[in-house]
């Protein structure tokens, strides 16, 4: 269909077809079943589209479409656990039983049948829509895209790293950038186990490398990748640290496309919202620490729909309690601890950062049973941070000049 200027006004336009925006209406739709023709999903490219991404979900994602009928059959690599290696340190830990915690899949494959989800449940989807211009008006929004205007009452910038609503609403780039850069390869020898997701976070840089199993065309291959933070205008070091990573792996690099794209980390004292128009996924900001991003995608948006339902019916646009009930959320709550701890893991208190997370193996439960949506052991936490405590007392030079680096970065409210 080709849309005429002016002839489509509706409740609600997501501008992006990735997950965040393909879950807010998804669960707008669960909670809000006559709202289906209602909402419009602007994609500037067709499906399937590919999305440089290292695929990695947490069941909990899964697990959250799952609660509104929701289930994405697509080619996976299933993971059971972890491991992390902090120089001749490598911690490996799966759940009890060996369940999985999550799966690895491509993201060509994923978001497009996402997309054939929620055109099932009654949403139009207009894609090769990119939105070249926002313009707040009384009682609407006026987007233009290249297939003519649109127009709604309220729209949910879901269009990732290089958001052009974000740019709309006056908001800068944000203060936590990370570049990334990765590949795909056939499995080495001395790989973990293909059913784990393995971190390196020796410390060369702000940042770690990664192996991941993954599918591609149903081979069997090795997604892998370094992720480094920017915090300042030194040139990056992410290429050459994959050229490290792979020839540890025994891979000559000059074997291999390199795919490049860049994350945003959520800041906290940054707006994601205005009068009509609300930001969800990485165009207001994801985990800074790991680069997490499509389980945090679908919690963004089910967050996100939970907010706008009563407030569409009410006509309360403003949106100004938005941080309240975002920060109240379980994806808010999860961002905001990442984004607090960010300068533990890539400031002064590296070492001890590293220490704890090969040493600790209550760390390494808790936190895949977060990742796989389980309950997580209160007792395991407990032993953590106490283990974390010991670590510290055990080099207090450290602590303290990491404890001095935060008040720092408090002070000036930026990353480190």
């Amino acid at each position: 269909m080709t849309l005429t200027s002016g002839d489509l006004s509706w409740d609600v336009a997501i501008v992006g077809g990735g997950p965040s925006g393909l879950a807010t209406a998804l669960f707008l739709v669960a909670a809000e079943p006559k709202l289906a023709d209602r909402i419009v999903v602007l994609e500037k490219e067709a499906y399937p589209r590919d999305k440089i991404c290292a695929g990695a979900i947490g069941a909990r994602g899964d697990k959250l479409l799952a609660s509104i009928g929701v289930t994405v059959d697509v080619p996976s690599a299933v993971v059971r656990g972890i491991s992390v290696t902090a120089g001749a340190r490598t911690l490996v830990t799966r759940v009890a039983g060996g369940a999985p915690i999550g799966r690895i899949v491509r993201r060509i494959e994923f978001d497009a049948a996402l997309a054939d989800q929620v055109r099932a449940k009654g949403v139009r989807i207009f894609e090769g829509a990119r939105v070249s211009a926002l313009e707040v008006e009384a009682s609407s929004v006026r987007l233009e895209t290249p297939r003519g205007d649109v127009r709604a009452r309220v729209i949910v910038g879901a269009d990732g790293v290089g958001s052009y609503v974000r740019r709309a609403m006056g908001l800068p780039r944000g203060p936590i950038l990370a570049q990334v850069v990765e590949v795909d390869t056939p499995p080495a020898s001395d790989d973990p186990a293909p059913d784990l997701i393995h971190f390196d976070v020796t410390d060369p840089m702000h940042g770690y490398a990664w192996d991941f199993p993954t599918v591609v065309g149903g081979e069997r291959l090795a997604c892998r990748g370094v992720y480094e933070l920017r915090f300042d205008e030194a040139p990056p070091r992410v290429a050459d640290r994959l050229s490290s990573h792979l020839r540890e792996r025994g891979l000559e690099p000059d074997g291999f496309v390199v795919k490049r794209f860049a994350e945003r980390g959520l800041a906290l004292h940054q707006p994601t919202a205005a009068p009509r128009i609300l930001l969800v996924g990485e165009a207001a900001g994801i985990d800074p620490v790991l680069g997490e991003g499509i389980a945090q995608a679908i919690q963004y948006g089910a967050t996100a729909a939970r907010y706008l339902g009563p407030r569409l019916a009410r006509d309360a646009l403003a949106f100004s309690d938005w941080p309240a009930a975002f920060a109240a959320s379980r994806v808010g709550w999860d961002l905001g601890v990442r984004t607090r701890a960010l300068s533990f893991f890539y400031g002064a208190t590296r070492p001890i950062a590293e220490r704890w997370v090969t040493g600790s193996r209550d760390l390494a439960l808790a936190g895949i049973q977060y990742f796989a949506g389980m309950r997580v052991s209160r007792a395991a936490l407990a032993r953590a941070l106490a283990a974390l405590a010991r670590y510290g007392a055990s080099d207090p030079a450290c602590l303290v000049r990491g404890l001095y680096r935060q008040r720092a970065l408090r002070s000036s409210r930026t990353a480190p």
